[in-house]
């Protein structure tokens, strides 16, 4: 079952595409539903993807698709009057044209928008994740980066990484988790207090934590000594 908010949206982003098969911005999508940032619609589009309502094509770059509406909704791309209820208080404009599909009922388009994330600072010994939050700080994410879930970024400090690609100053992003499969680059908690970037390796009641570095070596610990804070799932260099 969709939330509201979903459901909106959803009738929002087919109405947009059967109309002239252009996909709404996140800014329009953010203005037709009411909410304050672009966040929010990221977290709805994935929501509707999980569910199955639509997908991005892995072949063609940042594309949206809708693949079916909820049950008693018709499928169609002329519905205005519908979707405009479900606003409640968005009316766009018709593009007039014809815009007929063969084989499919809606299209496939770009989708270029950015996602907000908060930037947490840099990956210090001796500091939790949660103290080095700031509220001030954001980072401009291309939205196709993200997977599901709650994202923060960090800025990498020092070069313990740098045979899996990741160099000092680099920008990760890091998908909040407290658990993560073997092999993972993982945030690591260590003892409360230090917190590191490192690759994931758990046996029996240990857990090692690899760099990518040949200069540094691999630290195991008890099982209970670790607490994993996210893992990594992109990275953002500026040159």
């Amino acid at each position: 079952m969709l939330t509201r908010k979903q459901h909106e949206l959803l009738l929002f982003i087919n109405e947009r595409l059967g109309q002239g098969g252009v996909s709404p911005s996140f800014d329009e999508m953010k203005d037709a539903l009411g909410l304050k940032s672009k966040s929010g619609i990221h977290r709805l589009i994935t929501g509707l993807e999980e569910r199955g309502f639509i997908r991005r094509l892995p072949h063609r770059a940042r594309a949206l698709e809708v693949l079916r509406l909820p049950e008693g909704l018709e499928a169609s791309r002329g519905r205005s009057s519908a979707a405009a209820a479900a606003r409640g208080k968005f009316q766009p404009n018709v593009i007039k044209g014809d815009f007929s599909l063969t084989g499919r009922e809606v299209a496939a388009v770009p989708v270029t928008e950015t996602v907000q994330l908060p930037m947490y600072g840099r990956i210090a010994a001796g500091t939790p994740i949660e103290a080095l939050h700031d509220n001030s700080a954001f980072v401009d994410i291309p939205a196709t980066m993200l997977t599901a879930g709650e994202h923060y970024a960090l800025e990498v400090a020092g070069d313990s990484m740098i045979e899996a690609g990741i160099l000092d100053h680099d920008t990760v992003i890091i998908q909040r988790c407290d658990a993560a499969d073997n092999g993972a680059i993982v945030v690591a908690l260590v003892d409360n207090g230090e917190v590191t970037l490192k690759r994931l390796r758990r046996k029996n009641n240990t857990v090692a934590l690899e760099p990518a570095n040949a200069a540094y070596e691999t630290r195991i610990f008890a099982a209970d000594r670790v607490r994993v804070q996210g893992k990594l799932v992109g990275l953002v260099r500026k040159y």
